[in-house]
């Protein structure tokens, strides 16, 4: 992963192979020194992000330090006012909507409608990128919507009217609606924030095992560390710090960027870093 950064871990990611020649290269979403402002006010200024093929990058930072901005961007939902988004080396811009829509699903904080549907028929709202109006759904559209909805254990509510769930298990309906689009990118915005414990565990498990490219924004540390290969850290719309958890997550960078005192600590060799948080640190 590369990044626009005021501090750089130089070790992040070995030198990629150098394809085969005739190989495809693989699939990339890239951000290149964006920028965006919202009501005037600067929200992005300058990032530059390349998630590595097929890893799980995690975007932290305090409130308002521009996560779902970025996503935004990465998305296509909004457009950079400087800098550039792509896909596989061309402009976000330049792949058409439903064409994007077949390569990146999106997992917003919130999500309701006012349409009575069921668990089956929001899931099944992913296969809309790959189906021409008005026509029924073809069989590799119902076995993507049936496998999605066993990857994330809500077969059984299928028939459950959508405004019956609670909140984890509508964000839960959220992912297996992102996985029947059979995206190669998943972008996340805060999938955990409504789930219990465990429910977060087995989302993570799930999202770090899909064969694809995720980008998560985050506010729990300890889950980036255990389920990220590299993280970005972000703060007032800038980048501040990127790369892998063990490198990224030191008890300095969490007392500048979240202000709070906190202990890192390896249960083991090789282990991903726990932190501990001691309290806010002392403001100069």
């Amino acid at each position: 992963m590369t990044t626009g950064t005021e501090r750089r871990d130089e070790n992040v990611q070995p030198p990629r192979p150098v394809p085969e020649p005739g190989a495809a290269a693989p699939s990339t979403l890239s951000a290149d020194r964006v920028s965006r402002a919202i009501g005037g006010q600067l929200i992005l200024d300058g990032v530059s992000l390349t998630p590595r093929p097929g890893s799980v990058t995690g975007l932290l930072g305090p409130n308002g330090s521009g996560k779902s901005t970025l996503l935004r961007l990465l998305s296509g939902v909004l457009t950079a006012a400087s800098g550039v988004v792509t896909l596989d080396g061309r402009p976000l811009g330049e792949w058409g909507r439903r064409a994007v829509a077949r390569r990146i699903a999106v997992v917003d904080q919130h999500a309701d409608t006012l349409v009575e549907l069921t668990v089956l028929d929001v899931v099944r709202l992913g296969r809309i990128p790959h189906r021409h109006a008005w026509t029924p759904p073809t069989e590799a559209d119902d076995d993507a919507v049936r496998t999605a909805l066993e990857r994330t254990g809500l077969t059984d509510r299928a028939a459950q009217p959508w405004h019956t769930l609670s909140g984890g298990e509508r964000q839960r309906v959220q992912i297996a609606r992102a996985l029947a689009q059979e995206p190669r990118e998943l972008l996340l915005d805060e999938p955990t924030n409504h789930l219990d414990i465990q429910h977060q565990l087995d989302l993570l498990n799930l999202v770090a095992e899909l064969p694809v490219t995720s980008v998560i924004a985050l506010h729990d540390l300890n889950l980036a560390a255990m389920y990220c290969d590299q993280v970005v850290v972000l703060r007032q719309g800038r980048v501040v710090a990127a790369g892998t958890p063990a490198a990224t997550l030191t008890e300095s960078l969490i007392a500048d960027v979240y202000g709070v005192r906190a202990t890192v600590t390896y249960p083991g060799p090789g282990d991903r870093p726990h932190i501990r948080f001691l309290g806010t640190a002392a403001k100069d």
